[in-house]
């Protein structure tokens, strides 16, 4: 196994996209499972602090070590069976998302998730629970992962199936496969009813398996998962429109998603994303081709098995409705151009990251979702004290689920500050609101204050109380969802 001790070699593992800055003192690079056993028993006999590294593609700083040392899982990187008969895949964690995906699309198969970032790996996702787009009409990534394999903060080995335990009400009981019992007591609190990943995934007569998929390492190191594929769908309409006044936008996505929870409607996005007016002119220079007019823009994507002129004809009319700008508007059922619209769709946050980093400032965008009842006032309210401070900003993201990226744009330090002042406020109106403050990226170490205000100090403690039960030495990804002196 190698090593690396130099901080010129491991300062790369120091921080992730966040900006969050921390340090170790080595970095292993196991090649299998046997090392991260052989590892993970001394640092806990040692009680020395261990750290999962990812790909680094990650928000909330998960990955940043804050001292001990970091275990790299990107040798971990082969695809070990892909069953077409059966539509499964059994991987380990470091295989890049975008190659699976291109894996399984070769094969006629569908894998749904899909985070913006396709460079990260496939385990830091079920780490995360991460989602994306195509969230709206599949679910994150919880919905296909059938099966784990992970290593326990001891050492022990588990291999999880889904179904194969199953809590009773709050307490769940299982086996390793040294023979090893466990008795776990589940938090008992209320997720917030929308999509949401912060903090660990709790409820009555829950499966086990859901307990580790988004725990952010904090529970076991993941070193096989086997996911569920679906058929690939024959063709994709995929379009961007472009809307004359904001309003129309909004009243677009919300009769779009009426129309997609209903199984008689023609139509049915797996995708219903927004970019604001400020978002549009962001991106003029790089996209001259977006109309002058515009002052809102929807990307819908559906699938297209049959009927394909009746499911056209009635997002036709459905942009007609709303006003859409129609002959300016993007239509494609060509993958090449399909790509091109993805690439559209994800090119606001390279540019937002561009800017930020221009100013040498950090990041403040927003990760929040509410149920969709409240969202619209919610949306104004989120523009109005940002217009009120003066300061510019974008707003773009998963409004079909009620999940908006509201990224500000301070140009100075000043304005910075006033930025993380008003992101705490639009978070807390969020939580009031019985939504989240993050809806897909995880809490980290960055956001652990708004999961107390989310859940309250004593489901934190419950929390770290569960972790405990499974990490009484305290060495895995510690600091991750709740700060350390909860463990105490």
């Amino acid at each position: 196994m190698i090593v690396k001790k130099e901080i010129c070699e491991i300062e790369g593992f120091f921080s992730d996209e966040s900006g969050y800055k921390g340090s170790c003192d080595a970095v292993y690079f196991p090649e299998n499972e046997e090392e991260i056993i052989d590892l993970i028993i001394y640092c806990n006999k040692e009680k020395i602090k261990i750290t999962i590294a990812g790909a680094g593609t990650g928000l909330t700083s998960g990955r940043v070590p804050e001292g001990g040392v970091v275990i790299s899982l990107e040798k971990l990187n082969k695809i070990l069976e892909l069953n077409k008969n059966e539509k499964y895949l059994i991987v380990q964690p470091a295989v890049f998302l975008g190659e699976l995906q291109k894996i399984v699309e070769a094969e006629k198969l569908f894998y749904p998730p899909d985070p913006t970032e396709r460079n990260c790996f496939i385990g830091a996702t079920v780490a995360a629970n991460s989602s994306g787009a195509r969230t709206f009409k599949y679910g994150p990534t919880r919905s296909y992962v059938e099966g784990l394999r992970i290593i326990l903060p001891n050492g022990d080995i588990l291999s999880l199936n889904r179904g194969q335990y199953i809590a009773n009400n709050y307490e769940i009981v299982f086996n390793s496969e040294s023979g090893e019992k466990y008795n776990l007591k589940i938090p008992e609190y209320k997720m917030p009813d929308t999509k949401n990943s912060a903090g660990y995934f709790c409820k009555r007569n829950m499966d086990l398996i859901d307990l580790f998929i988004g725990s952010e390492g904090t529970l076991g190191v993941i070193t096989e998962i086997k996911l569920r594929l679906l058929d690939l769908p024959k063709s994709i309409l995929s379009c961007v429109v472009f809307f004359i006044t904001e309003e129309n936008a909004l009243n677009f996505i919300e009769e779009a998603r009426v129309h997609s929870q209903h199984n008689d409607s023609l139509i049915n996005a797996r995708g219903l994303e927004y970019f604001d007016k400020y978002t549009l002119d962001f991106l003029l220079t790089d996209y001259p081709n977006i109309p002058k007019n515009s002052f809102g823009a929807v990307w819908f994507e559906q699938e297209i098995n049959d009927r394909e002129e009746d499911i056209i004809n009635a997002w036709t009319e459905l942009i007609s409705k709303h006003n859409g700008i129609e002959n300016e508007s993007w239509f494609a059922v060509d993958k090449n151009e399909q790509e091109k619209f993805k690439e559209f769709r994800h090119r606001i946050a390279v540019k937002v990251n561009e800017f930020i980093a221009h100013k040498g400032l950090k990041k403040v965008g927003t990760d929040v979702a509410v149920p969709h009842q409240v969202f619209r006032e919610y949306y104004y309210y989120a523009k109005r004290i940002i217009e009120d401070a003066g300061l510019k900003y974008v707003v773009y993201g998963h409004l079909g689920n009620s999940h908006m990226h509201l990224n500000m744009l301070p140009e100075n330090q000043e304005e910075f500050i006033v930025a993380k002042k008003l992101y705490y406020e639009i978070c807390i109106e969020a939580i009031r609101l019985k939504g989240t403050f993050s809806a897909e990226h995880g809490v980290g170490k960055l956001k652990r204050d708004y999961l107390i205000k989310l859940y309250g100090e004593e489901v934190i403690k419950q929390m770290a109380k569960l972790k405990l039960s499974l990490d009484p030495n305290k060495i895995l990804n510690v600091g991750n969802i709740f700060e350390p002196r909860y463990l105490s």
